[in-house]
């Protein structure tokens, strides 16, 4: 165990002692952590990149389905990548802790959004479904009339000269489908 400095410059001598002690032991982890986010970087491209491929391939008439797919995985793979960042530059607690509040913001915001994801599901089925298509007559709810859009929350109808939109969770629900006449 050192001795206490008797002055100020003995004090001064320690403190800058004690500071690039730390410097240079930390060294290795930041550079480990720097290696790891140009690995993560390169890996995080492909999979954003083969992701999009497949979603155009998927949704090729739907550019936004393609869009938002690339950026949430793009967020997950990043928030992931941070937080082995963290815990290799000797951070574990922080990444921990971090990883847990995003759970709960996470629970937060898809609760508040439960509404827009559930027209967003809905969507996708409505998109996928061969026999909801634009062009098709088909009674949904209230509404009756031609299919003109499916949209990311919405789906977009023409009935009697008048544009009707309506949410897809609500449409999804119940439809059917008129005979062609």
């Amino acid at each position: 165990m050192s001795e206490p400095p008797s002055s100020l410059s003995g004090l001064l001598n320690s403190t800058v002692d004690e500071f690039v002690g730390n410097v240079a032991a930390a060294i290795p982890r930041v550079l480990t952590g720097l290696v790891f986010l140009a690995l993560a970087a390169v890996l995080i491209r492909a999979l954003v990149a083969a992701v999009r491929v497949v979603l155009r391939r998927v949704y090729a008439d739907q550019p936004i389905y393609v869009q938002l797919g690339g950026t949430l995985v793009s967020i997950v793979l990043w928030f992931g990548a941070l937080l082995g960042f963290l815990s290799a530059v000797g951070l574990p607690e922080i990444a921990a802790a971090l990883g847990t509040a995003s759970g709960f913001l996470a629970l937060g915001v898809s609760y508040a959004l439960s509404g827009m994801l559930a027209d967003a599901v809905a969507g996708i089925y409505l998109l996928r479904d061969p026999d909801f298509n634009p062009g098709d007559t088909v009674v949904a709810g209230d509404v009756s009339g031609t299919v003109t859009a499916i949209e990311l929350r919405k789906t977009r109808f023409r009935s009697e000269g008048d544009t009707i939109v309506r949410a897809n969770a609500d449409v999804e629900k119940k439809w059917t489908k008129k005979p062609d006449q």
